[in-house]
């Protein structure tokens, strides 16, 4: 639809139970490995595609937790609208690397790993809701936490 833009991405965590949860870093926030939607791409396939180009982390390098997915919309302007306002809908999937990766930095400044110790207030548009989503999440999985 017109005036609407998808981002998908993967919250990237470490230790089981989680440690640390990876930030990407932008000369204004932090944020996660994200990305656009391509036509034919489904939610998953696009967070995988961001999370290797933006990351160098692969596929096969992460578990996803099919259990988990945050949705979250969110007004843009940006040189891609135009410098109007559009509606952006983002979709989050929660990947836990299962080995340790160099993270090869592509389009942000750089990246940390956070420590787990919620709640966070670190950006309260996108990422304060989804570590909340997550810690609620970890805390109703039990085990897994």
């Amino acid at each position: 639809p017109k005036n609407e833009l998808k981002a998908c991405g993967v919250l990237v965590v470490r230790g089981d139970p989680v440690r640390q949860v990876l930030l990407m870093i932008h000369p204004t926030r932090l944020d996660i490995p994200k990305g656009h939607i391509e036509p034919g791409e489904s939610d998953r396939e696009c967070a995988l595609r961001e999370l290797e180009e933006e990351t160098g982390i692969a596929a096969d390098d992460i578990e996803l937790d099919d259990s988990f997915r945050f949705v979250t919309k969110y007004s843009v302007k940006t040189k891609r609208t135009g410098g109007q306002w559009w509606d952006k809908t983002l979709v989050v999937f929660l990947g836990r690397l299962l080995r340790d990766i160099d993270i090869e930095i592509t389009e942000h400044e750089g990246f940390r790993w956070l420590d787990w110790d919620p709640p966070h207030q670190l950006q309260p548009e996108t990422i304060d809701p989804l570590l909340a989503q997550l810690a609620e999440h970890l805390a109703d999985s039990g085990a897994r936490s």
